[in-house]
């Protein structure tokens, strides 16, 4: 039974658009779900240039070891993603799982196994029965088709209540160019490195060593500054292929003044998908954002922030729709980092409630219930140590959460 659409999904999916020299198909294999697709692939025009950040989790699954290892060759033909058995710790069954899967769809694209890219997700420890996977492929290699990017998007989903996507354009000199991604994450969603599965296409002519650079700078301010639960998965994967059918002129250095749009597209695209992985978290109901201003330094910021946004006193606390404060002190204070008791303040909602070491003179507890009871919760604290800001975006923990994961197996 599909679980109920998170309150704070977004009305709808985008209009996904083609994206020149990607193509997708969707099938299922029945290793899992009955009634809905969960074998993803995708095909790329030769020529085709990724880049990708991976978990840092030490127990990582086959397919990270696999796209990990041919990322440096720095060229994308294929994409095969699987939802519902994750391949990790599965051992050498799962290690030639990936190598078959790759070979297979190599073959079928007339490419090189280390052009093809492999993620799973789903339940650890279970082994893959890799045939399901690669007896479809020759079906979806008929299937692919350039406008299939939200059939792909809900593919790939496991406990998600939505499809995530996002699109944007943007100019590289005088040439418009397109960036659109599909993200699927709802638990085991922490930010050391990327945020569950994650792929952006687009037609931009670009070296793959600078399209690396672009995406390990956005990835630190959009995936890693999410979390939900703060567990790191070990399937954590973000891929970002650029097609080069956009025939710009091709950057020289990721510093490039042309790439200042660019930039700022990949990253919109980025938050997007971030904040929709923390809207869409396990029984989820409110969307919370963490700001933290005047730390040491701005790592010391995200610390405190991730401290925060973890904190399951504080994250009960916002689901109840109780404004227990003293709960983000706490957790400011197990941070480990630099703060001034005796100087910071905390805002929620815009409201100050304390300040100079003790409760604000001005606060009464009904000015900030409005916001409270809202479903987009606030809270800005000022450490008074330093110049360091971050921020962090993060949901509140509900009943529903200890239901998805008491039942996930069953």
């Amino acid at each position: 039974m599909a679980p109920n659409k998170s309150p704070l999904a977004p009305e709808s999916f985008p209009d996904f658009p083609v994206i020149p020299g990607v193509r997708y198909a969707c099938g299922n294999s029945g290793m899992r779900y009955k009634g809905r697709d969960d074998v993803m692939l995708a095909e790329f025009d030769a020529g085709t240039t990724v880049a990708g950040v991976f978990t840092k989790n030490a127990m990582p699954g086959a397919p990270v070891d696999w796209s990990r290892r041919i990322l440096p060759a720095g060229l994308a033909r294929g994409l095969v993603v699987n939802a519902g058995i994750a391949n990790v710790f599965t051992g050498a069954a799962g290690k030639k799982t990936v190598e078959d899967t790759a070979t297979a769809a190599a073959q079928l694209l007339n490419a090189s196994p280390e052009h093809i890219y492999i993620a799973s997700t789903g339940v650890i420890g279970d082994p893959i029965p890799t045939e399901k996977i690669t007896s479809l492929l020759p079906r979806l290699t008929e299937d692919l088709s350039a406008d299939a990017g939200n059939s792909a998007a809900n593919c790939i989903l496991t406990t998600d209540t939505f499809a995530k996507g996002a699109v944007a354009t943007a100019k590289i000199g005088n040439t418009d160019v397109t960036i659109a991604g599909f993200a699927k994450g709802s638990g085991m969603i922490a930010p050391d490195m990327a945020t569950m599965l994650a792929f952006i296409f687009t037609d931009v002519a670009i070296p793959a060593s600078i399209l690396q650079q672009l995406l390990s700078d956005a990835n630190e301010r959009s995936f890693n500054c999410v979390t939900v639960d703060s567990d790191t998965s070990t399937s954590d994967t973000a891929l970002l292929f650029a097609t080069g059918r956009a025939q710009n002129d091709i950057p020289a250095t990721s510093s490039d003044d042309s790439l200042a749009d660019f930039k700022r597209g990949l990253l919109e695209v980025m938050t997007d998908l971030a904040q929709q992985v923390a809207r869409d978290g396990e029984g989820a109901s409110k969307f919370i954002t963490v700001k933290v201003t005047g730390a040491e330094s701005d790592s010391s910021a995200k610390t405190i922030a991730l401290a925060i946004a973890n904190s399951p006193l504080v994250k009960t606390a916002i689901a109840g729709e109780d404004a227990n404060w003293g709960r983000i002190i706490m957790a400011v204070g197990k941070s480990g980092e630099k703060a001034d008791r005796d100087k910071m303040s905390l805002k929620i909602g815009g409201i100050l409630i304390a300040e100079n070491g003790a409760r604000a003179s001005s606060y009464q507890e009904k000015d900030v219930m409005p916001h409270m009871t809202g479903k987009e919760i606030d809270i800005d604290v000022d450490v008074a140590v330093g110049d360091g800001r971050a921020f962090a975006w993060t949901c509140d923990l509900t009943h529903g959460y200890i239901e998805i994961n008491a039942d996930y197996r069953s």
